[in-house]
């Protein structure tokens, strides 16, 4: 790898300097890319009934429409996050966007639901080669002193995001471009795609591990068999039944992931080249914020699907006015998110996310309270309250929450440590998923079910949810006393380089 020496920033994972002003433009395209993913995951859910009847799809495809590509994406986040660190993070990022790019195309010229669930299936695999490249580009390509800012912008985006994708979906689909209907959710994907691709090639910098690597394939199969065998069953079990071959599943995945981590600590031994750095869970803030990321995305697979089965199933409303109701949520996340990390974060530094934890629970108890007290005939300007506490402290959260985890990672596993916290997510939304069968379908007695009684027994149901919402954030709450609690400056520069000179480790970065 002779041409590796010949630019230091465009190989090494060096951060540029602050004077270059191209790397916000680089995280204009990179952050594009990870608002893109996000409203992908939730765009769907809003033209499922066009989807239905335009291509006469069962409910097993409608299912697999859905759940394929959360299945594809979470089973290959760590592998995706590992080729960056070895191959190149702009190099993973353009290919996976250009093939992101390429299976929407193919999701919205699906000619029927089996090409339709093929695609969604190619989708996945994409965002799982793109995304971890988002958060490890910015690891590297900003100094320590601005990251703080940056992963506040992008835990503002994970914000809109949550709620953009039904707005949107909602929109688009009822618009019906071109007679398309459904279609141009995913067509809109091609021209944001495209022009990622032109100015990613221009304006982002290479990066990669500063000492090579080779990739792991007997940790690929292990965490991929795992994780598979651990989704899959929650996303089809209600459909199935929950039969028991899922519980067997569920329960034999964790001794796979016993078995990759017998043989992580073997490759590190042998080669030094591990698909995930275990090591990084010795890093007290690395391995609590993991934690924190797991919970909250069980919080988030709660939440947000019951919500939807509420407003829509359970008061009828049109997907349109169910996707404006959450437009104070997404603009109260946002202003948070960016309060946060530079105001507040530096001050008081655990305190904040723990205050946005506490702040999510009086929402959620808020909104229990409006629930029952407006009954069926609740109105969205009634929602507005609990939904902008809630944001207000979902903003205090998602912003900061990146920067602890990823503050003490050395540079040469950015790559493999987004993808551990996206992959840390994903498992945590499908486990709340999973729960939806148990606590709002669980109490939903559909064989008695009148058409007269269907908008009790939605609110009644997503009531209980909240419930179990609030008890997963006091989780959450005791959790992040795990977190350090002051924030300071990240150690890097002429300690790091001291550090290589004489052979030792990078320093420990303390957030």
């Amino acid at each position: 790898m002779t041409s590796s020496t010949t630019s230091t920033s465009s190989t090494s994972g060096t951060a540029p300097t602050a004077a270059d002003r191209r790397r916000w433009l680089a995280l204009a395209i990179v952050m594009t890319a990870a608002f893109m993913d996000l409203v992908d995951v939730t765009i769907v859910n809003i033209a499922i009934p066009s989807i239905e009847r335009d291509l006469s799809a069962s409910f097993g495809a409608i299912q697999w429409i859905t759940a394929g590509y959360a299945l594809a994406f979470a089973a290959g986040l760590i592998t995706g996050g590992r080729l960056g660190d070895i191959y190149g993070r702009k190099r993973l990022f353009l290919l996976g966007m250009a093939g992101f790019t390429l299976a929407s195309a193919l999701c919205g010229f699906a000619a029927g639901p089996e090409m339709l669930v093929a695609s969604r299936l190619l989708q996945g695999a994409m965002a799982a080669m793109m995304v971890p490249q988002v958060l490890a580009i910015i690891h590297v390509t900003f100094p320590a002193h601005e990251r703080g800012k940056v992963f506040g912008m992008f835990g503002a985006i994970v914000g809109l995001g949550a709620v953009s994708g039904p707005l949107l979906g909602a929109l688009l689909t009822q618009w019906n471009l071109f007679g398309l209907e459904w279609r141009p959710i995913f067509l809109i994907n091609l021209p944001v795609g495209v022009a990622g691709l032109i100015l990613g090639r221009k304006f982002i910098t290479e990066s990669r591990a500063d000492r090579a690597m080779r990739l792991d394939l007997v940790g690929v199969a292990l965490v991929t068999l795992g994780l598979l065998m651990l989704i899959y069953p929650l996303t089809r079990g209600r459909e199935l039944g929950w039969p028991l071959w899922g519980h067997v599943c569920m329960v034999a995945s964790l001794a796979v992931f016993g078995a990759f981590v017998a043989y992580e600590k073997h490759k590190t031994r042998k080669d030094g080249s591990p698909l995930v750095e275990l090591s990084l869970f010795r890093v007290k803030s690395f391995a609590a914020g993991i934690a924190v990321q797991l919970t909250f995305g069980v919080v988030m697979g709660i939440f947000f699907l019951v919500w939807t089965l509420y407003m829509q199933m359970g008061l009828g409303w049109s997907p349109l006015k169910a996707g404006l109701t959450g437009v104070p949520f997404s603009i109260a996340v946002s202003a948070a998110a960016g309060m946060s990390v530079q105001k507040l974060v530096p001050r008081f530094g655990r305190k904040v996310l723990q205050a946005g934890a506490l702040t999510m629970i009086a929402g959620v108890l808020l909104y229990i309270w409006a629930a029952g007290r407006y009954g069926t005939g609740i109105e969205p300007w009634q929602m507005a309250a609990p939904l902008i506490v809630m944001g207000a402290g979902m903003g205090l959260i998602v912003a900061p929450l990146t920067d602890a985890v990823l503050s003490d990672v050395p540079r040469e596993h950015a790559g493999s440590a987004s993808g551990l916290i996206n992959t840390t997510g994903q498992m945590g939304t499908a486990l709340g998923l999973g729960l939806v069968s148990v606590v709002f379908f669980g109490v939903i007695d559909e064989e008695r079910l009148v058409p007269a009684g269907v908008g009790a027994a939605f609110a009644d149901a997503f009531r209980g949810s909240l419930w179990w919402v609030v008890a997963v954030l006091v989780v959450i709450f005791a959790v992040m006393f795990a977190l350090p609690g002051r924030p300071k400056q990240h150690v890097e520069g002429a300690a790091v380089a001291e550090g290589a000179a004489v052979g030792e480790p990078e320093p420990t970065l303390t957030w």
